[in-house]
């Protein structure tokens, strides 16, 4: 088989289904509650209560992020590790994506006593197979988690600078964790780290903490892209700012019901952030802590009154955003001209 999104595309057209491409979705938090189940048994280890019924148990944030480090011990090896991002692209591709990023956590893999080339090795091989089966491009975003503190941010960002000249499958860097610990220019010494080092960067802000860490982010750590950002909504200011500068947001709408930032589904900012003129995509976060998929994304777009021409115009914006060579960009650029005119939709939107 040809190794292209060419297999992708052809099943996203059936049934008249608009292409996806993601940017925002942490790898370990991909991970099906059976997968870790399975896992955990092989290698002998106690879930300590997190799954229950086939599903992720917690109640709060806080319960989310120690019941997703819980669930990431359960990946002890290379080869674990290339089953999960097999299993996870493959299940990208079936549903339709022609083209996903995938956040990678040194500091996991570490906890789990996994050293880093034996993850990232893992990863990209598990990327490599779902790609010759399915055709599926994928990159990688090694992160820093800040409420680890900076200097562990800084040591991820090492990570990622070193092992990107020998993976080429490792194109950017960014920050996650808990928004609330730090600030911006804590964290400016490693994205310079990254920045050197030629890689994409991108921050989560603007999701437990409001418009201002969504400037700052900017401003300081020059990211093209922001995770979440969506409670830049709360400042016009900010919200022109991330127009008036092409600043891309990874907006993950179920993530964001899930966590509580916004009670219901009328009330996510999706439609106002899009017509102010920022430049939005979809995404799925944690996929099943959040009983959600990429699908389920762009159905929630669909329910808010976005078109196909509209929901393709979020594919497009993530291709356009991706941190990828130019070839690959302009490559699915090309095929996704070809299922607009296949769905009758415009090429482009959003």
């Amino acid at each position: 088989m040809k190794a292209d999104a060419a297999p992708a595309l052809a099943r996203a057209r059936s049934g008249g289904a608009v292409p996806m491409a993601e940017l925002h979705c942490h790898i370990e938090g991909a991970a099906r509650p059976a997968l870790v189940l399975e896992l955990a048994e092989r290698h002998g280890i106690d879930l300590g209560g997190i799954v229950r019924d086939g599903a992720y148990v917690w109640h709060d944030f806080t319960s989310f992020l120690a019941a997703y480090d819980r669930a990431s011990l359960m990946f002890r090896d290379a080869a674990d590790y290339c089953r999960l991002a097999e299993d996870h692209l493959t299940g990208l591709a079936r549903a339709g994506a022609v083209y996903a990023e995938f956040f990678i956590s040194p500091d996991h893999a570490a906890s789990a006593g996994v050293p880093g080339d034996a993850y990232l090795g893992g990863l990209a091989e598990g990327i490599r197979r779902a790609k010759t089966a399915t055709g599926i491009e994928a990159r990688m975003i090694a992160i820093g988690v800040r409420h680890l503190e900076a200097d562990r941010v800084e040591a991820a960002a090492r990570f990622a600078a070193t092992h990107a000249v020998r993976e080429p499958l490792l194109t950017g860097f960014g920050l996650a964790g808990d928004e609330r610990i730090g600030t911006p220019r804590d964290f400016a010494p490693a994205f310079d780290i990254a920045r050197d080092a030629g890689l994409g960067l991108t921050a989560h802000a603007g999701e437990f903490d409001g418009a201002q860490n969504v400037r700052e982010t900017v401003e300081i750590l020059q990211t093209s892209r922001i995770g979440h950002g969506v409670r830049a909504v709360e400042a016009p200011d900010v919200v022109r700012m991330l127009a008036d500068k092409g600043i891309v947001l990874e907006v993950c709408p179920h993530s964001n019901l899930a966590l509580g930032v916004y009670p219901d589904a009328a009330s996510h900012p999706l439609r106002p952030l899009v017509e102010a003129g920022c430049r939005v995509t979809l995404n799925s976060d944690d996929p099943p802590f959040f009983a959600t998929d990429l699908a389920a994304e762009y159905a929630f777009a669909a329910s808010a009154g976005f078109g196909s021409g509209d929901r393709l115009g979020f594919t497009r914006n993530a291709i356009e955003a991706a941190f990828v060579d130019e070839a690959t960009r302009q490559r699915l650029l090309q095929q996704l001209v070809v299922s607009a005119i296949a769905l009758g939709a415009p090429s482009s939107s959003g």
